[in-house]
């Protein structure tokens, strides 16, 4: 029997990149899952995707630290507040300037080394907070110059860049979740996390996860500090 063919999936802790994951999995790949300590505000997200790449049975799972305090510019890497005013229509602070560029060049360089040519990334442009990196336009991007940049690449190996939720709603990922057996009671969210390993409950992120679940129908295990 031939072995797995392998994929790296960028596995944050959140809710998007555990369904991610789940796609994955479900696809016949055996999971080299990536996390990156960046020095991010929310820590407790690196304990949850410990549990979701347990879960998923990931072949090895690794936390890389990459310190982007040190650049600063967002919520999450500098001393500025977590917006708690609702989901508007600018780019709001919470983004981290490149991240995802930053994340899949990581993961693209894992892919080689190991031999894969499949990437996973739990971006959707419907229900976010309107970060460019989460757009169709830049993961088609990326795969491109994922086969210009690589000696696989261009000795005609290219990869694949797999975004299975991009064109999903919060509440589509929350029934993704449940299709896939997988307890969305893992996963971490809240950019600003309250005392008591809760969510806060008011961050962009916390109002998207809370109205997915709403919007699906389905019961949200969060434990929030304040309602959304």
């Amino acid at each position: 029997m031939s072995a797995a063919p392998l994929a790296v999936v960028l596995v944050s802790g959140g809710l998007d990149s555990m369904v991610a994951a789940g796609h994955a999995r479900e696809a016949g790949f055996d999971i080299l899952a990536l996390s990156v300590d960046y020095n991010q505000r929310h820590q407790v997200e690196l304990a949850a995707a410990r549990r979701i790449a347990r879960a998923l049975e990931a072949k090895r799972h690794v936390v890389l630290p990459l310190d982007l305090s040190a650049f600063g510019g967002s919520a999450l890497t500098a001393d500025i507040d977590v917006p708690k005013d609702g989901v508007g229509d600018d780019i709001p602070v919470t983004y981290v300037p490149a991240r995802n560029t930053i994340f899949l060049s990581l993961a693209l360089g894992w892919a080689e080394a190991a031999g894969a040519r499949d990437l996973f990334i739990g971006v959707n442009a419907l229900d976010y907070s309107g970060y460019p990196d989460c757009r169709p336009e830049f993961v088609a991007a990326f795969e491109g110059l994922a086969e210009l940049a690589t000696k696989a690449g261009v000795e005609g190996q290219p990869f694949k860049i797999h975004a299975p939720l991009q064109h999903m709603t919060k509440a589509d990922i929350a029934r993704e979740a449940a299709r896939l057996g997988l307890d969305a009671g893992m996963s971490w969210s809240c950019y600003d996390p309250a005392p008591g390993g809760k969510h806060c409950g008011l961050c962009d992120s916390c109002r998207l996860r809370a109205k997915g679940f709403e919007e699906a129908g389905l019961p949200d295990p969060t434990v929030y500090a304040t309602r959304p």
